[in-house]
């Protein structure tokens, strides 16, 4: 029996769980940062630290995830990944000393990192499997996520100030999304049993040869560098850039990540329509290209209002990039899969720090053209690499 659009709708579901599961753990205990630091009597190098170990965690889980994902399936990792990560909420919570908490985190990051390669890999599943585009929608569930595990950090924090009963709770919800994770069964790719594609065989030759797929993997993770400093920069340094470079007011500084997020989160909303109608590498190209041009136009112009509109740019431009990224290296493997996926950890550590060490060396502006000069580079590598076409994909309406 052929599947239905209520089997797409089903599957798409569950595996949306997981992308909201990961976005709300991860600002559940972002958001209680100020408790940890108050409690454990933090200073700032000692925060920066902890979010590096993070980081880190996901960077070391590179080497695993690929075995990890042949022996279990991409499903079976999924859930043991987000099971460990629901586990650290009360364990980080019950931590005695900033050793502990440090070692905890990055317990936490090796989880992430697997959880992120085997849920993009069921994204790329699911579309393979229905002929339908689904990825760019799966990712904005992961900023909802995000705004969920915030709204309700806030609302506990309004009853009382226990990161206990905070995470106490978070877990439970935790929990909930991954019952609806758990029962859909789509077939992992490939099947157990089915000998690997070609380009598996590629990859399982090992990063030294620049053949085949290992190449398309390596541009591919240049290209995700690239689009994760983006991403990472917006964030970090936006609201700080209208208030140094274009004399904004503290209350109008916040406007820079809201403009970039509402414009990710709306256009990843829409953009598997746009993939379904223009295609992936279309998409890729053109997006970073807008991005990275509405940017440096905004930086030669200043202002305030002219800052925001180039935001708008970069949140508009890149918003399915990393989707797209995501399914291209699917496509590729395993192996390609999680290279690429540890290669945006790299980019999304690096790229905060790569724009602070510029701006120090000359001024905000000049490391905001770095971001920019970003952009069209993701664009620069993935044209280098050859698109699988999908026909008959649409959008998933």
């Amino acid at each position: 029996m052929p599947p239905t659009l209520g089997d797409f709708r089903r599957d798409q579901l569950a595996i949306a769980a997981l992308f909201c599961f990961l976005g709300f753990q991860y600002a559940t205990w972002a958001s209680r940062l100020p408790a940890l630091k108050d409690r454990f009597d933090l200073g700032g190098t000692e925060v920066g630290l902890l979010l590096m170990v993070c980081g880190v965690g996901a960077a070391v889980s590179f080497p695993l995830v690929a075995p990890l994902m042949r022996r279990l399936g991409a499903r079976r990792l999924a859930l043991w990944s987000a099971l460990v990560l629901v586990a650290v909420l009360p364990v980080l919570a019950a931590a005695g000393g900033y050793p502990l908490v440090l070692l905890v985190i990055f317990v936490d990051g090796v989880a992430v990192g697997c959880l992120n390669v085997a849920m993009n890999a069921r994204g790329a599943a699911l579309e393979s499997h229905y002929g339908r585009a689904a990825m760019a929608q799966l990712h904005a569930t992961f900023s909802g996520g995000s705004l969920g595990g915030a709204l309700l950090a806030s609302g506990v924090n309004t009853v009382t100030h226990s990161v206990t009963a905070h995470f106490a709770v978070a877990a439970a919800l935790g929990l909930l999304l991954l019952a609806g994770a758990g029962p859909r069964a789509l077939p992992d790719a490939p099947p157990a049993g089915e000998q690997p594609t070609k380009g598996e065989k590629h990859e399982k030759k090992g990063l030294r040869s620049l053949t085949g797929a290992s190449r398309a993997a390596l541009w591919l993770g240049c290209a995700m560098v690239c689009g994760t400093v983006v991403e990472g920069a917006m964030n970090d340094w936006s609201a700080l850039y209208l208030t140094e470079e274009t004399g904004a007011s503290g209350r109008l500084a916040p406007l820079g990540i809201a403009v970039v997020s509402v414009m990710m989160v709306m256009a990843r909303l829409l953009g598997d329509g746009w993939r379904g109608r223009w295609g992936d590498a279309r998409m890729v190209r053109v997006g970073s290209v807008m991005a990275g041009t509405g940017l440096a136009l905004a930086l030669l112009s200043g202002g305030t209002w002219t800052a925001l509109a180039g935001f708008a740019c970069v949140g508009l431009g890149m918003a399915t990039v990393t989707p797209c990224l995501y399914v291209a290296a699917a496509d590729q493997g395993p192996d390609a899969l999680a290279l690429v996926a540890a290669m945006g950890t790299t980019g999304l550590l690096a790229g905060p720090a790569l724009i602070g060490f510029v701006a120090g060396r000359t001024d905000l502006t000049t490391g905001m053209a770095v971001v920019a000069a970003s952009a069209v580079l993701v664009a620069v590598c993935s044209g280098r690499v050859r698109w699988k076409e999908r026909e008959g994909a649409a959008a998933a309406r």
